[in-house]
């Protein structure tokens, strides 16, 4: 992208107030630019604005469409997509679906604005929104039901972790504890770019599209 360029934000969420409060969050950034807004999953779809944003705000509750299936329909039509979750603490058990869906995070609706414009910021940049506090409790508080699921329902998982080495296995922990590269470096006393190397064998190996896809199986499997 061109560094004169905004990063476009599109915002789909069934409340008219959130919407206009987030846009002009949003707008009040010279680097962030609001290029549209929905009401819906289904009118974000026929949205060429959304499908087209760098990063879309996506409400998980909505009718006609809800976020989840939103996620992934946008997905399809564009993987370049970054997709940030909106949720309420502990009424939206839905989030990690959407983030199984392909979303690259998500927040509380109630989260600081500084802690939503960058976390804009990170999803663009390839990071996982994952590393506030609450944000950590909220994916602990979603994963525990999913692991009383049978036993068999994550063997994949299970396999593909038996896959990495021990040094990515430690990176794979690190990650979950919402370490940046470059914490992670110091932790492991290595490089960041050795850093960043294990952390795209972990990707591959788990087969995720991103960082907090691979914190979610981390969670889901019970390694942390």
């Amino acid at each position: 992208m061109d560094s004169m360029q905004p990063i476009k934000v599109a915002i789909v969420d069934d409340q008219l107030l959130i919407r206009s409060g987030l846009s002009m969050l949003i707008n009040s950034r010279h680097d962030l630019t609001v290029t549209g807004e929905a009401s819906d999953g289904q009118e974000a779809l026929r949205s060429a604005h959304i499908r087209d944003a760098d990063v879309v705000l996506m409400d998980v509750r909505m009718p006609v469409m809800d976020g989840i299936a939103a996620t992934k329909a946008l997905l399809e039509v564009n993987d370049a997509l970054k997709l940030i979750v909106l949720t309420t603490f502990d009424l939206d058990e839905y989030a990690l679906d959407a983030i199984d869906a392909g979303a690259s995070g998500f927040l509380l609706k109630d989260a600081p604005p500084e802690q939503l414009l960058g976390a804009i910021d990170s999803v663009y940049h390839g990071d996982a929104v994952i590393a506030p506090s609450t944000t950590k409790r909220l994916l602990e508080h979603l994963v525990t039901p999913k692991r009383a699921t049978s036993s068999g329902h994550y063997d994949a998982d299970l396999a593909a972790l038996a896959t990495l080495t021990g040094r990515e296995r430690e990176v794979l922990e690190a990650m979950a504890e919402g370490l940046s590269n470059a914490e992670i470096a110091a932790k492991l006393f290595v490089s960041g770019t050795t850093v960043k190397t294990h952390v795209g064998k972990v990707l591959t190996k788990l087969q995720a599209r991103d960082r907090v896809q691979a914190v979610v199986l981390a969670y889901r499997t019970g390694i942390v």
